[in-house]
């Protein structure tokens, strides 16, 4: 009998007898995209270390005239923070000022300008030019330390001032500076990042181009290759969303030794702290309560809010604020005398109260977006391999990836997990709930046991409720999904199919009866969620509906073109301009989804790609579910902007709805294209550039400075990446 030795040994050389020519030509693709992604890096990024290789460097340095410290720096105060150099005379090609890298971190807005050949005096920004722009340097990342020059022959004359609050800037005074230098040389940067970014990028363009082999590996008649494909897709996906939210440092709330430090406690391993302030606590603060037998937080609100006749009038607060310097709780519900959190309350069950009472501190709110994003991830792809090999046969594993791919990148969860705070977490949760709900209903169709997957699935969906109730609307897909079986084919009326119903329909009862009875015990009524009692920036009591806000509305979400610039990250806040003559609730958007995500032009095309699906099968099943999903998308979106505003973490709610209806197009006309070779390349051509053209809009959303990200809390750290991408500066 061979040993478990000789077994694998024989297994493997069986597989290399196969598969050798194939890992070859692999190997040595991999290996030629490596070395170009090195070449890049090495002669490519780092351009201005081989220009600026045989430049003469000029110490400008004992020319400057400021008061110098006891260790020899030179000091940089709000009163003499100007440096200016006369008669230079010589070309200059950049400036590197040195600032001593013991002084506090910060990044320094610096104004440029020279007289040159081509200027007499210096020069700025007039109606039709535009001068020499702000350059931004952070005492800690070396290479913003050099700014490159464009002259006109030799400069003569030099300005550098530090731009301080006239020019936007903040600026914490004194500034340390050791030196001022003309054409020094770059150093060497090698950026890891970079180059494994880069690396994805060319694996990515190899992998999904054209005549690739995954093209050719079907799905359904390749199981083992396109689920080993499909799972290394979604592992690089997982790990890519937790090094994004582990970027954003500032809004995590766990500290190691090495992450966080400023906030580690010294001694364990990992420990969690507090971010966001009061407000961003009252799902923890919920937990404690509910850990006591309360259901409204333990904080008293300030007598004044008490005494007042209209709590909810934000105006009249800030001035019985201002009158009285007592604070009040703000974006929590008010009734009666107590705060309520009017967010949806399994995120608390889930997480917040086993977490407290496990360990008495409060659950890091990030980690549970996190888990949730993965969660959703992973039923997203669940979802669509279900569809993809039981409904559609001709669906390639390229196929499938290049619509995974931005099913997951471009429905809205990057962005909940740039902010992972607790306004995040309730639509993260019910996303990850609705897809897992959805699979657990696809995968009782052809299980021996549907009760149980019914059951399932049932819970999920209901379990949006008490997170997310907008997503409810999913649940409709119950209607194409079962009608045929148990309508149609009259099912329902067979004992099998009573229990099969009573398991469908028996989860959304028993949630049903457990918010009622919670919203119940808060505000006496069955149905209220408590989000009217919001102490927000308008009274939500009178806001009532508007069909006046539709419009401005519908055109943010979904027909407004991207704002962009020439400089990385391109994106900027998209512009808002309405004719209504009211109040509208609006935080920064970037564009609608339809503008900004190509992928989701081919639902223009809705009508005749169904007409074909319906005339090849005898189900109108994927007919029903697109219908569902593009009729709850606008009404989601639309419900959203009167009930609340309209807010970019908003496009969560509904971007899933017309990417997973935009998917399954694409399928329907894969399917009918897969017999003739020459449209079915166009197509996939075709999907290429527009899953790219997404895929890429969502990646520089996420990168974009906001107030709140890290870019706004760390501007000095935040220009290392600018750095890495701008190389050329």
């Amino acid at each position: 009998m061979p040993t478990v030795r000789e077994n694998i040994a024989y297994t493997f050389e069986h597989f290399m007898l196969i598969y050798r020519g194939t890992l070859v030509r692999v190997a040595r693709a991999v290996a030629l995209i490596v070395l170009a992604a090195l070449a890049l890096e090495v002669f490519v990024f780092n351009v201005n270390y081989f220009a600026s290789a045989g430049y003469r460097t000029i110490d400008l340095t004992d020319r400057l005239s400021l008061t110098q410290s006891d260790d020899g720096s030179y000091v940089l105060t709000d009163v003499n923070h100007v440096m200016e150099f006369w008669n230079l005379n010589t070309e200059v090609r950049n400036i590197r000022l040195a600032f001593d890298p013991d002084q506090p971190a910060q990044l320094i807005s610096v104004k440029i300008q020279f007289t040159d050949d081509a200027h007499q005096t210096y020069f700025d920004s007039t109606e039709y030019t535009v001068g020499v722009p702000l350059a931004d340097i952070s005492t800690k990342v070396e290479q913003s330390m050099f700014v490159n020059l464009q002259t006109a022959g030799r400069v003569e004359n030099l300005r550098i001032e530090i731009a301080g609050e006239e020019a936007g800037g903040e600026v914490s005074y004194p500034i340390l500076l050791d030196g001022v230098y003309l054409n020094a040389h770059r150093p060497f940067a090698f950026s890891g990042w970079r180059f494994g970014a880069v690396l994805i990028l060319l694996l990515g363009a190899y992998l999904f181009r054209p005549k690739s082999a995954i093209y050719r590996i079907r799905i359904v008649e390749n199981p083992r290759k396109s689920k080993a494909g499909i799972v290394c897709a979604v592992a690089v996906e997982v790990a890519l969303l937790t090094l994004f939210l582990f970027y954003g440092s500032n809004l995590v709330g766990v500290a190691t030794a090495g992450y966080n430090y400023g906030s580690w406690d010294g001694a364990s391993l990992v420990n969690t702290f507090e971010v966001g302030g009061d407000n961003a606590q009252q799902y923890a603060e919920l937990a404690k309560s509910m850990a006591e037998g309360k259901l409204y937080l333990e904080e008293e609100p300030p007598q004044w809010l008490k005494d007042m006749a209209d709590p909810y009038d934000k105006g009249a607060r800030d001035e019985a604020q201002k009158a009285t310097g007592e604070p009040y709780l703000f974006d929590v519900a008010y009734y009666d005398g107590h705060y309520y959190v009017y967010f949806g309350v399994v995120p608390v069950l889930l997480f917040y109260l086993p977490f407290y009472l496990l360990t008495g501190a409060n659950f890091p709110t990030a980690i549970g977006v996190l888990v949730m994003a993965i969660a959703f991830v992973l039923g997203a792809t669940a979802l669509l391999d279900r569809f993809a090999r039981y409904h559609f046969r001709a669906v390639s594993l390229g196929m499938y990836l290049l619509l995974q791919i931005p099913l997951v990148a471009c429905s809205g969860i990057l962005y909940l997990v740039k902010f992972p705070t607790f306004y995040s977490l309730p639509i993260m949760c019910g996303l990850a709930f609705s897809v897992w709900g959805l699979y657990c209903w696809s995968r009782s169709s052809m299980a021996r046991h549907r009760c149980g997957w019914l059951f399932a699935g049932s819970l999920c969906m209901a379990l949006v409720a008490g997170c997310r109730p907008q997503l409810l609307v999913l649940s409709f897909l119950a209607f194409p999904l079962f009608w045929r079986t148990y309508i149609t084919e009259r099912r329902l009326l067979t004992a099998a199919g009573a229990r099969e119903f009573a398991c469908l329909a028996a989860p959304y009862v028993m949630v049903a009866a457990g918010i009622m009875g919670y919203n119940y015990a808060r505000f006496g009524s069955f149905t209220d969620f408590g989000a009217n009692y919001n102490l927000t920036v308008n009274d939500m009591t009178k806001r009532g509906m508007n069909a006046g806000r539709l419009a401005p509305a519908f055109f943010t979400y979904f027909l407004q073109p991207p704002c962009m610039t020439g400089v990385f990250p391109f994106l900027q806040p998209a512009p808002f301009d309405t004719t209504y003559m009211g109040q509208t609730i609006k935080e920064v958007t970037f564009g609608g989804i339809f503008a900004c995500l190509p992928v989701l032009w081919v639902l223009a095309f809705s009508k005749r790609i169904l007409g074909m699906r319906a005339r090849q099968r005898l189900t109108r099943t994927i007919m029903g579910v697109i219908v569902v999903l593009l009729g709850s998308g606008v009404v989601v979106a639309l419900a959203d902007a009167e009930l609340a505003g309209i807010l970019q973490r908003y496009y969560a709610d509904f971007s899933f709805m017309f990417l997973a209806a935009a998917v399954l197009l694409y399928f329907v006309v894969n399917e009918q294209l897969a017999r003739t070779r020459r449209a079915h390349d166009l197509m996939l051509k075709l999907l290429i550039a527009l899953v790219c053209a997404s895929v890429t809009y969502s990646l520089l959303l996420c990168l974009v400075p906001e107030t709140g990200w890290y870019s706004n809390v760390y501007p000095w750290a935040y220009q290392d990446l600018l750095q890495t991408a701008l190389f050329w500066k």
